[in-house]
């Protein structure tokens, strides 16, 4: 379950709370009059399942409630109510796959443009990962891949193609790219002054079977990637936070861009290129298995929509065909149909 607090203004309350209690997979509800807006708008709140939460969202974002109040939704530990387990028994689908899309959009927007912070771990893995392929140490290649922060843009970027988000996919391609480019300059600079003063030799940089794949692109460069695409993505939709370390340890990145600037500095064009071409076949599969998993729940969580809007029409039915037979019994006949 899900628990939302709407500030709404006192205009849109009476329709917000319609909309909201006629959903069977809505429960909870409470309405503070006056409690916002410094008293000219109501706070509503409630809890919903995360299965039907796009369902819900759209219809109060339809409503004009953003645009006058504000929609706040948290998750909550622990939800200890029969109201909550009914609606989880009505609600279609299983929690664990249901998808919040506007929690997605507001993870790419952040997600797609820079920072101090993702630079600095981006720089660090780095390092890290030129460390490890001079030593041979595939230990620190993996420290590099799960320190490493390239999988937040790559997501942004597909969910911008799947929602046709232009606006995010340029920055988030700069982010990415750029920060690839910075970080492994600084790394060839770093690299070739320890190269200069004899710190580093030629085969120190350019030898180690142990860390060697990441010179040597395969077909199944490709194939792990497009897997660990659909695992990173399915992690952060699901918020299967654990998931997602088991990702980062999966794709030759972070370690091919450390890998880069170490050759390019001892002058090792041949395994720079392989670097290359091995960054290149990993950003692919990860773009190409992130857009087609984030699609396929899209359609998965459209279907599960019409499932949820088809039990709610059959429940207003029930519910109308229910007082009027109420009514039957009371006043003999039918009351007459209700004009709003």
């Amino acid at each position: 379950m899900l628990s939302v607090r709407v500030s709404v203004t006192q205009a849109l309350s009476d329709q917000a709370q319609e909309t909201l209690s006629g959903d069977p997979t809505v429960c909870g509800l409470a309405v503070l009059p006056g409690a916002a807006m410094d008293g000219r708008g109501d706070v509503i709140l409630f809890e919903m399942t995360r299965e039907n939460a796009n369902n819900i969202m759209r219809s109060l974002r339809h409503l004009g409630i953003p645009a006058e109040g504000a929609i706040v939704v948290s998750e909550p530990l622990v939800v200890v109510s029969d109201a909550a387990d009914r609606a989880e028994t009505l609600a279609p689908g299983h929690p664990a796959d249901g998808v919040l899309w506007a929690q997605l959009a507001g993870k790419a927007e952040e997600d797609a443009h820079p920072s101090v912070s993702f630079f600095v771990f981006l720089l660090l893995a780095t390092l890290i990962a030129g460390v490890g392929r001079l030593l041979d140490q595939p230990i620190l290649i993996i420290g590099a891949m799960v320190v490493g922060p390239e999988f937040a843009p790559l997501a942004a970027i597909s969910y911008a193609i799947v929602r046709r988000r232009r606006g995010i996919v340029a920055p988030a391609l700069g982010t990415l790219l750029g920060g690839f480019a910075a970080c492994a300059a600084i790394a060839w600079a770093i690299w070739a002054i320890l190269y200069s003063t004899g710190v580093i030799t030629y085969e120190q940089a350019t030898t180690g079977p142990a860390t060697e794949f990441i010179v040597a692109p395969d077909a199944w460069s490709f194939v792990i990637a497009i897997l660990a695409g659909i695992a990173g993505v399915l992690s952060l939709t699901t918020a299967k936070s654990s998931a997602l370390v088991g990702v980062f340890i999966s794709i030759t990145t972070v370690p091919a861009v450390g890998t880069i600037g170490l050759t390019l500095a001892v002058g090792a064009w041949d395994e720079a290129r392989g670097s290359a071409i091995q960054l290149l076949v990993n950003l692919a599969g990860l773009l190409i298995a992130g857009v087609a998993t984030l699609y396929v729940q899209l359609i998965a969580g459209r279907r599960q929509g019409r499932r949820a809007a088809r039990l709610r029409r059959t429940r207003q039915r029930r519910s109308t065909t229910r007082l009027r037979m109420l009514s039957i019994e009371d006043d003999g006949h039918p009351s007459p149909p209700r004009r709003d």
